[in-house]
């Protein structure tokens, strides 16, 4: 790409992918003096935390919270380090979780919670020493990625920063990096509590794509506190936070290309050049932040060998979503003292494929998601990508219509005439994933968390090719908005501590 007089402009840094991963990396190291331009082969930022717009209408397609942006928190850390105000948002009071015999609330408030949970859900000393260590491990692990915490651990100097992050008073956690969440339940003689163990799997399947069984249990710790860390909805929805981020990017200087597939990234540290169908860009470094098997295929050198043994290991373990877009008047709505909601219908079959999901409503008189007098609704279900494959236009079609179907009637436990009259109703599925966001298979949020890849297992964001980094969900910490503004941060120091 050409400079204003002609010139070949070099990068001192081009990022791969416009996710939430690769666009605060981009504004990070913008901000620290470097060069970045973005390159983003959909028609607009955003990724699995994106949104997309139909008629009157604006729905967010997978994020639709904003997670620790307050002040101190991991978000707001970011929003500081790039001079952003900050954004306009509302917080979240909690969630309600919906379970086939009755209804828990989930309140922020760590007081309030306690008392909940004990009344819901039992107030036994198991149940008082299970939820105390809970507690006691989000409360640790909260302070450490506040922090900066990063892993795997791969030097002394992190290391250093381990124990920093963690206090020396609290070096005695370690030991539960080998614990799934089903270790814990099992030592308190909880693994049979129903109620309790389907709770903990819908919060745990909502933050980390796992299961009550193979959740390591300091990362389960911190998902089913995650409404608890702040949690909240940006005015506009995720459309109104994007448009915040990238005006400051662009006002630091930084260059963004929607529409630019990256093909091919080949030749070396202090060299690379970046194929696109349109053109083509060089840079000096490159931040891959894309999944891993997306990593892998484009390059450069190096890179596809690297990933290989990860690949092995977890590209089985990936899933994806099935999600209902609805736009409806604000009477389908009403009557709920909070707009997100987990729901359960039978304790007895597996979570996903729509006997679970996460109902997330936009806020009344927000009307940049939703015309005066209506409001837009999301409801998703994880689901496994295989038998999305292979389906005929005729099978595809009737499948994503009986999700759908499935969805909206459960949901109507919670908001009774939910879609009766709705102006948009649209069923995204993996093959919608994968063809607007590029993401392999349409695998969303990164492997499944599980002892044998996460944490000191986990991806990690320099794998050893000179130059080169990696961002986004498919590495530590993994998914969400949170997660991948730790990344950044993690990417954006070793970028510049080398120079």
């Amino acid at each position: 790409m050409a400079d204003g007089l002609g010139r070949e402009r070099m990068y001192d840094a081009a990022i791969v992918g416009g996710g939430i991963g690769g666009m605060a990396t981009a504004a990070r190291l913008q901000r620290r003096g470097l060069t970045t331009i973005v390159l983003e082969a959909h028609g607009q930022p955003g990724g699995c935390a994106g949104y997309y717009r139909r008629r009157a209408f604006c729905f967010d397609v997978g994020a639709t919270t904003l997670v620790d942006f307050g002040p101190g928190g991991v978000g707001g850390e970011f929003l500081e380090e790039i001079g952003s105000p900050p954004i306009d948002r509302d917080e979240l009071q909690g969630y309600i979780a919906w379970l086939p015999d009755r209804v828990v609330p989930l309140d922020r408030d760590p007081a309030a919670w306690a008392v909940e949970r004990a009344r819901a859900l039992g107030d036994t000393p198991a149940h008082r020493r299970f939820w105390g260590l809970l507690d006691h491990l989000a409360d640790v692990f909260w302070k450490a990625s506040r922090k900066g915490v990063k892993l795997p651990i791969r030097s002394p100097a992190d290391a250093i920063l381990a124990v920093r992050s963690l206090g020396l008073a609290n070096l005695g956690v370690v030991r539960y990096l080998n614990w799934t969440l089903g270790d814990a339940l099992r030592r308190e003689g909880l693994q049979d509590d129903r109620p309790l163990v389907a709770l903990l799997g819908m919060l745990i399947e909502n933050a980390v794509h796992s299961t009550v069984e193979d959740a390591p249990l300091v990362n389960a710790a911190l998902g089913v506190t995650i409404w608890g860390a702040g949690q909240s909805r940006a005015r506009g929805g995720m459309r109104g936070f994007w448009n915040a981020l990238v005006s400051r990017y662009r006002e630091l200087g930084g260059v963004l290309r929607v529409g630019r597939e990256v093909l091919k990234v080949e030749g070396r540290s202090g060299a690379f050049r970046l194929e696109t169908r349109k053109e083509s860009f060089e840079a000096r470094r490159v931040v891959l932040g894309v999944p891993v098997a997306a990593a892998s295929a484009i390059g450069p050198p190096g890179v596809a060998e690297v990933l290989a043994r990860y690949r092995r290991r977890d590209d089985a373990t990936m899933g994806g979503a099935v999600v209902v877009f609805l736009g409806v008047p604000d009477s389908e709505v009403a009557g709920q003292p909070v707009l997100h909601h987990l729901v359960l219908e039978d304790y007895d079959r597996p979570l996903g494929d729509g006997n679970n999901m996460f109902i997330s409503v936009s806020p009344e008189g927000d009307l940049e998601t939703a015309p005066e007098g209506f409001r837009s609704v999301a409801i998703s279900t994880h689901c496994e990508l295989a038998p999305w494959e292979g389906l005929s236009d005729e099978e595809y079609d009737r499948r994503k219509r009986e999700a759908g179907e499935r969805l909206v009637g459960l949901a109507r436990r919670v908001y009774p005439d939910l879609g009766r009259d709705a102006r948009v109703f649209e069923i995204a599925t993996p093959r919608t994933y994968e063809r607007y966001t590029k993401r392999p298979r349409g695998a969303v949020g990164g492997a499944r968390l599980s002892l044998a890849n996460a944490n000191q297992k986990a991806v990690p964001h320099d794998v050893g090719v000179p130059g080169v980094w990696l961002a986004g969900d498919g590495v530590w910490p993994g998914l969400g908005t949170v997660a991948c503004c730790l990344g950044s941060r993690i990417v954006a120091d070793a970028i510049v501590a080398r120079g």
